[in-house]
């Protein structure tokens, strides 16, 4: 499996990720544990490809809907791949997953909302390391060293992908509110 890549791990997001996909299956489906464990296995095998030259954390909203699990009328192709390997049909998943459901996978932040009015929850949230973010001002810099402002600046700057939504940098049809969802 394709953990780790140039630009940092991705390894909690996919499994943040694919551990909710999967208890749908679990819960509302007859999928043994055997089976479980092979989509779960699919499935990060899959996405870690899929997204090992589309993961920035130095800029995380980037390629964020390159990384977007979508079920709209339309499986997910990734999702439909891992179901097809335990030998779970396309209409199956309709039946086991939401009809509408959104997940955003993005470095330090996995999140999702069921129903196109639904509320974003966050799965998965942690904070990009100082270590990373240094590195990456040091990397655009002239070569000079980092102040201690520079690196608050960019730790404190960290907004993901749906805070932008939130904002108002783009213009969804309804106000959203934020529920983090802890296992």
């Amino acid at each position: 499996m394709h953990t780790l890549c140039a630009r940092g791990t991705m390894k909690p997001e996919i499994t943040a990720a694919v551990g909710f996909l999967s208890r749908f299956l679990r819960i509302k489906g007859h999928v043994n544990d055997r089976q479980l464990q092979t989509f779960s296995q699919t499935l990060q095998d899959i996405l870690a490809e899929q997204y090992k030259h589309h993961w920035f954390p130095d800029r995380p909203c980037k390629g964020s809907g390159y990384r977007c699990i979508r079920i709209n009328h339309k499986m997910d192709p990734l999702v439909g791949q891992a179901a097809q390997r335990i030998g779970l049909t396309i209409q199956q998943l309709y039946v086991l997953l939401p009809s509408e459901l959104t997940l955003w996978v993005d470095p330090f932040e996995v999140s999702y909302r069921i129903g196109e009015d639904g509320s974003i929850c966050v799965l998965y949230e942690s904070q990009p390391s100082v270590s990373v973010s240094v590195n990456n001002a040091v990397n655009m810099a002239t070569g000079g060293q980092p102040s201690a402002h520079a690196v608050a600046s960019l730790v404190d700057s960290h907004i993901s992908c749906k805070e932008e939504l939130l904002l108002g940098r783009t213009s969804p049809s309804k106000a959203y509110s934020m529920m983090t969802v802890s296992s």
